[in-house]
């Protein structure tokens, strides 16, 4: 999740004359075919099978087949900016972002249709709580939400599977669903999170999934898959994001700090990755390497599983939202401009 996801990039639909005109909510407002949607700014970037997805600015979701050569506007329903895209199988996906929205596709991204957004979220919470006496928290809370309105943004998501999946978002928010979104279940009562902190991103690393967030917020899904419980945080700042692998897991957030288990969250040690801005971006490739980007656009490149890091040279400096790895070792990178592809090399000092 990247910090600037949180921030959010700021839509403004103005009238453009002295006169007068209707103002129409970005959730009923289809994303608008752009020429520049390629070079607008862009959030997050999956694949789905070998197709590659993007999504960003506006309801902006671009779709290419060609190994990012060529990109295609998809068909969505919302101008709300996305902030992160997932695709458990090749032809079922998710995207989530401001305005508590929650889109879904069944062709690989082509077209997409809403499940979810914020008018909703107090109203499910209202229902689904009403009928508990020990939850009266939960029910004035979502009551709160309803009034407000669809103000607060979804950051982050991960599904298992075409079925099985959590949204998690400002303030604690968090939803789960067990038939692949047609419902939705609120899981902010299972979080154990009091200060209602911000849900900046979600991972797995096949055993364990993990939440993070505001002021070195470390969750673990229990064993019996019921609750979010809290891990002792090594790093009282704020985590923007997560790399999990098999094994490893690599919390990384403020300033470049970030910190490695490999025992399932239990303990954490300080990694050095070298930088001192805001990490804002994470991949791993087919053969294992982390990367690690800053919001200065520096990239860190790891061959030991996150142990230790190394300078990357990825030419211009350019802030860096997401990245996918991509063919011949080269990377996909999303950001400010929009999408391009880099061929990384070492710096000149690990060269020499």
């Amino acid at each position: 999740m990247s910090y600037f996801k949180l921030i959010g990039l700021g839509l403004a639909l103005a009238a453009g004359s002295c006169a007068a005109a209707p103002v129409v909510d970005v959730l009923d407002l289809p994303s608008t075919h752009s020429e520049l949607a390629t070079r607008s700014p862009l959030l997050d970037l999956t694949q789905a099978g070998q197709r590659l997805i993007a999504v960003g600015q506006r309801g902006h979701i671009l779709y290419s087949d060609d190994h990012g050569q060529r990109w295609t506007q998809a068909s969505v329903p919302v101008s709300s900016d996305l902030n992160a895209v997932q695709f458990p199988t090749e032809q079922q996906g998710w995207a989530v972002g401001h305005d508590g929205v929650v889109l879904h596709s069944v062709d690989a991204g082509a077209t997409w249709t809403r499940q979810l957004d914020g008018r909703q979220l107090g109203r499910l919470m209202q229902d689904y709580y009403s009928s508990r006496p020990d939850a009266a928290q939960w029910l004035e809370e979502g009551k709160r939400i309803e009034t407000e309105g669809a103000d607060k943004p979804f950051l982050d998501l991960w599904f298992s599977d075409e079925r099985n999946g959590f949204v998690v978002g400002a303030f604690n928010l968090i939803f789960h669903t067990r038939d692949g979104g047609q419902s939705w279940e609120p899981w902010m009562d299972r979080t154990d999170n009091p200060s209602g902190y911000h849900l900046n991103a979600i991972s797995s690393d096949g055993k364990h999934l993990f939440i993070v967030g505001e002021q070195g917020l470390l969750l673990r899904l229990d064993d019996g898959g019921e609750r979010f419980q809290a891990l002792q945080s090594p790093y009282q700042g704020s985590f923007f994001g997560i790399s999990a692998q098999p094994g490893v897991v690599l919390a990384y957030g403020m300033r470049g700090h970030a910190y490695r288990s490999s025992d399932g969250g239990v303990s954490w040690s300080a990694v050095n990755t070298g930088l001192s801005s805001n990490i804002t971006a994470s991949e791993r490739d087919d053969r294992g390497h982390v990367y690690l980007f800053a919001q200065t656009g520096q990239a860190v490149v790891s061959a030991d599983q996150g142990a230790r890091f190394q300078p990357l040279d990825i030419g211009q400096a350019v802030p860096i939202y997401g990245a996918l790895s991509a063919a011949e070792e080269s990377l996909l990178l999303v950001g400010p401009r929009g999408v391009s592809q880099r061929t990384p090399a070492l710096g000149k000092q690990e060269q020499q």
